[in-house]
């Protein structure tokens, strides 16, 4: 067989010079640019008891925050601006054992708007570097790092007024509507105990909302069947890796592709959002084609009743009024 030809192996060199500089033109800007390219999101989603007025909703989740990401920091900043009526955090907000301060004081003004918090695994370890295979081979697998200061950042939280919804049922007051809120801790690292908040979503609420900082099956499932119209979500980070007319790559969890960030229904009665999230583990400080982000969720009036009763209506606790 003849050897192949000078141009054949030109050719093969070109494209192979090719393949590596697309490929190191797609890591630059999945680490340089595309993971600071902060986007909020807007959504309108038909959720509430009928009769209701609009609530605005800002979902924020994964900050995985490092003390000196200023470019992060003062995008949170702005975020008061859009004056949201309710703020849900469903967790990971630190990467760093003295992130606390940064994540506080870019949260800002944020902190005097009502408030509701779970924790994610990122709360609780700091993050450690992993197999890069392992993100597609093995993404559930748990690899944690140190303790961090978790309870400052609780005490921070509560401090301003926000609540903590760690295996909690709280009724609170948001612009004259009633919310009945439940969370469990987080079910990545298998700490959520749902039978602590077992039991039917108040009929009498306008909004049932449960709280759950990774999307786990398990979970969801419980927080449908107990009648809850809206669970919100973080962790997946959207996928943080996405192929064009294909979508993520993995999930990080065990929810399917098709629901890794945005909104999409659970079941017969309930709809799921989650927050493709702000930040990145800084052992994979890429984003491609998923772009770092916040919601900005519009409650509405659901078409039908959709298992509500109406506002109030038997309400068997007192409410807690949010600030």
């Amino acid at each position: 067989m003849p050897a192949p030809s000078t141009v054949t192996k030109n050719r093969a060199k070109n494209t192979a010079a090719a393949a590596a500089g697309s490929l190191v033109a797609g890591i630059a800007y999945a680490s340089l640019i595309e993971r600071n390219a902060f986007v909020m999101r807007e959504l309108t989603m038909p959720v509430l008891a009928p009769g209701s007025s609009p609530l605005r909703v800002l979902h924020l989740s994964d900050l995985h925050m490092r003390p000196g990401q200023r470019r992060k920091q003062a995008w949170l900043r702005e975020l008061a601006g859009w004056a949201p009526d309710l703020v849900i955090n469903t967790g990971d907000n630190l990467a760093h054992q003295k992130s606390v301060p940064a994540v506080v004081q870019a949260l800002g003004d944020l902190l005097s708007v009502p408030g509701l918090f779970v924790f994610g695994s990122n709360d609780y370890f700091a993050p450690r570097p992993k197999n890069p295979a392992n993100y597609i081979f093995n993404p559930s697998k748990r690899i944690t790092g140190a303790p961090l200061p978790w309870q400052d950042l609780r005490a921070a939280f509560t401090e301003r007024g926000w609540l903590d919804m760690t295996h909690t049922r709280r009724e609170i007051e948001v612009k004259g509507q009633l919310i009945a809120a439940a969370g469990v801790d987080d079910p990545h690292l298998k700490r959520d105990r749902y039978e602590t908040i077992a039991g039917p979503a108040s009929p009498a609420a306008n909004l049932t909302l449960g709280l759950t900082h990774s999307p786990e099956p398990r979970v969801l499932d419980r927080f449908a069947a107990d009648g809850y119209q809206l669970v919100m979500a973080g962790h997946t980070h959207g996928g943080q890796l996405c192929v064009p007319f294909y979508g993520a790559l993995v999930t990080n969890c065990d929810i399917d592709r098709s629901r890794v960030k945005g909104p999409s229904r659970w079941g017969a009665h309930t709809q799921l959002h989650v927050s493709a999230g702000i930040g990145t583990s800084p052992y994979a400080p890429v984003r491609f084609c998923c772009r770092p982000e916040a919601t900005m969720l519009t409650l509405v009036a659901a078409p039908t009743g959709g298992g509500h009763t109406g506002a109030r209506a038997g309400m068997s606790q007192p409410a807690v009024s949010a600030r």
